[in-house]
């Protein structure tokens, strides 16, 4: 039997497909993207395996068509964590490789980046020197300016001629041109030190040395820092040791927000290139920083979640920044990984460090860190000698309230404005209100496709639902009884509103989704801050991720109570983790910081811990409760979830798939089905069954045999379903 090509296509089949050696070319290497016949269409896969036959007859196997990748674009250890990732999360394997490339590569654009050149051919001399072409001005130029030339790259011609490309084109059609492309060849990278950083604290030096001694395999440390206790320093420190040693970074951020400030860093210190990948690039932006990756010509390679598959030759060090937030878990879409997990299995492939950074570390991590599966590195202490913040509770029950302030807390902003300091408020609930409410019948202004109430957007004279987009204008009165309609509750933008009428010379931003919507404009808020020309930031959560704002002395949590009544029991670690980041935008710089926490239950637990012990007190009490009550990380989950165009079909193909568990095996427990607690969202009802087990083994046993019969349900073909292996958010 012939050598077989098991090769991943992008299929939501959960198998390999076998196929046989190119006609006349040559093999192609495990990584390497190849063309091959699928039924009657031609697709581009991945290249995972070899084996010495197939359980596909001979007769049946095809050869592959072509193969477009003699340098694999996945190198091995990239290839194991994509089978890991496919087997932990129980995804097809054609899906998980296609996610971890480009656009432009799984529809088979080149690996490298192409010099496209333009030459005469010997027919366009022969039309040039008949003026044949003299009825066609643009195309007559195009050739007269190659005619004095051997050839000329597209670069070239873009720099002599505007709009040159139609004419070619059109010329190439009739002959007259000819276009090849050859790969672009890259001058060698430097990785240079532009500046020297500061002088590191004694705890950042140890940190540094630990960290640097573990270079060259693996190892999985928490940087646990409190807020501006120089955890970035930390990392451009070890990126400093690694380039030295001629080897390559991958760091990855939480939020497309925080690349631009993390990117000023790592050039301001650093005299090489960089490729950046996030969600906000065009399709074809992200080819060329893929292609940078790829090359090595990057010698830093730095992106939101998808970034954990990012091609980085010779990686020495993976830094994860803010690993506790959860944008780094995939929600929606196919694969609903992990980009912080994925990153420590891809070290561990690799054999390099895994540096996760944090003020306030996931429970997971701690409890691993518990475990002796990684190491815990404490930043105690402010660099440049700042204080820590201190903490406060505004008791809501005992003070006047205006606009959602309490009258401490504007007398407190008062005060810091008089001593020329800047002051960030922070609600996490953009929008003018919560609600619309009629002040008559009662009526409250809902979103036709979701469970949920439309937001008040005020500036914009709108009603908008946050969780489906659902667009509509903003009435005068009721539409049902014709009485006056009032907002209700507090957003960012009536807060901005209301500050505004308290302190009307005092310039104020505010930063939220509703704000930022294209490139630059969080990158302006930002510079309005750090160059005092604002006074007040009001912000939602996109002002607690690792912006420095030296001169902000106070810091208000308007509303501590979102969380303290949840029925997730992540929202608690969530709060808590908000409040500490929030907090540590306070007194960053010389002058002593103070935060202001309102809340109508100020005796609540959380919040008494939380001020009296620390986010360390809040993480042992919170991680034996988790333990007492059996929830992650002392047990493990995996949610199957669906939507259909009716409540009943939800719920009717979860009953099914929880029925053919006739008998899970032991210390496997099925939970529901049960509607979401927002049963209805865009239109579609949503529900969910919870798969719980106290042994990880033990779930994905179960899992490896449920699945394949779940994909068979007839109902399954009716519903959108999808299974989330370590859900983060429960309904």
């Amino acid at each position: 039997m012939p050598k077989v090509f098991r090769v991943a296509l992008d299929t939501p089949l959960r198998r390999l497909f076998d196929y046989l050696a190119p006609e006349g070319a040559g093999e192609p290497a495990v990584g390497a993207r190849v063309r091959v016949p699928f039924g009657r269409r031609r697709l581009v896969g991945l290249v995972m395996g070899t084996a010495g036959g197939s359980d596909v007859p001979a007769e049946r196997l095809k050869p592959i068509l072509e193969v477009l990748d003699r340098v694999p674009v996945l190198d091995p250890a990239a290839v194991a964590l994509l089978e890991w990732a496919s087997g932990y999360y129980h995804h097809p394997i054609g899906e998980v490789a296609a996610g971890a490339l480009p656009k432009a590569l799984r529809a088979g654009a080149p690996s490298a980046a192409l010099q496209e050149n333009w030459s005469l051919s010997r027919e366009g001399r022969e039309a040039l020197e008949s003026a044949a072409a003299r009825r066609a001005p643009r195309q007559l130029a195009v050739l007269t300016l190659l005619a004095g030339e051997d050839s000329m790259t597209a670069d070239a011609l873009d720099e002599r001629m505007r709009g040159w490309r139609e004419a070619a084109r059109a010329l190439l059609k009739r002959g007259w041109l000819d276009r090849t492309e050859v790969a672009q060849g890259r001058e060698p990278s430097t990785a240079g030190v532009r500046c020297a950083g500061p002088a590191l604290l004694e705890e950042q030096a140890q940190a540094v040395a630990k960290i640097g001694a573990a270079l060259g395999g693996y190892g999985a440390f928490v940087l646990h820092g409190i807020t501006g206790s120089g955890k970035t320093e930390v990392y451009l420190r070890l990126v400093e040791r690694v380039l030295g040693a001629g080897r390559r970074v991958l760091v990855l951020v939480p939020e497309i927000g925080l690349t631009p400030q993390l990117v000023g860093r790592f050039r301001e210190r650093f005299d090489t290139p960089l490729a950046v990948l996030h969600s906000g690039l065009t399709d074809h932006e992200r080819l060329l920083a893929w292609r940078e990756a790829f090359s090595g010509h990057a010698r830093v390679v730095l992106g939101t979640r998808s970034a954990v598959f990012a091609p980085v030759p010779d990686l020495g060090l993976i830094v994860v920044d803010e690993e506790h937030d959860s944008s780094f878990k995939q929600h929606e879409g196919a694969l609903r990984y992990s980009a912080r997990d994925l990153a420590v299995v891809r070290a561990h492939h690799a054999r390099v460090p895994v540096v996760l950074g944090s003020a306030t570390p996931s429970l997971e991590t701690l409890h691993n860190v518990t475990a002796g599966r990684y190491t815990r590195l404490r930043l105690l202490r402010r660099a440049a000698q700042a204080q820590p913040p201190v903490l406060k509770l505004i008791d809501l029950r005992s003070s006047a309230v205006r606009s959602g302030m309490a009258t401490p807390v504007v007398l407190a902003i008062q005060r810091h404005l008089t001593d020329d300091g800047q002051v960030l408020v922070f609600l996490n609930r953009r929008g003018y209100a919560p609600t619309l409410l009629c002040t008559g019948c009662g009526w409250v202004a809902p979103c036709g496709e979701c469970d949920a109430r439309l937001t008040v957007h005020q500036d914009a004279g709108r009603l908008r639902c946050h969780h489906c987009g659902a667009d509509a204008p903003l009435p005068t009165r009721c539409p049902v009884c014709g009485f006056e309609v009032k907002a209700v509750g507090q957003g960012t933008e009536r807060v901005e509103e209301a500050l505004q009428a308290l302190f009307p010379a005092v310039s104020i931003a505010r930063l939220d989704r509703d704000v930022v919507r294209k490139h630059g404009d969080m990158e302006a808020v930002v510079r309005r801050m750090s160059s005092g020309e604002a006074r007040i930031l009001v912000g939602t959560q996109m002002v607690t991720k690792g912006h420095d704002f030296p001169n902000v002395t106070l810091v208000v949590v308007l509303n501590a109570d979102q969380g303290l009544f949840s029925t997730d029991f992540r929202a608690p670690e969530r709060l808590a983790q908000t409040i500490v980041q929030v907090a540590g935008r306070a007194g960053r710089g010389a002058r002593a910081g103070e935060v202001l926490i309102q809340s109508s239950f100020p005796d609540h637990p959380l919040l008494t811990h939380l001020l009296a012990q620390g986010y360390d007190g809040f993480a042992e009490a919170a991680l034996a409760e988790r333990a007492q009550a059996s929830w992650p990380p002392f047990a493990r989950l995996a949610a199957l979830r669906d939507s259909a165009k009716t409540a009943e079909g939800a719920l009717t193909f979860l009953t099914e798939a929880r029925q053919l568990a006739v008998a899970p095996p032991r210390g496997v427990r099925l939970l529901g089905p049960v509607p979401a607690a927002m049963a209805r969202r865009a239109g579609r009802y949503h529900a969910q069954l919870l798969v719980e087990s106290p042994e990880r083994a033990r779930l994905h046993e179960f899992l490896d045999g449920w699945l394949p019969q779940v994909e068979q349900l007839k109902s399954a073909r009716a519903v959108r379903w999808s299974l989330d292996v370590d859900p983060i958010e429960l309904f």
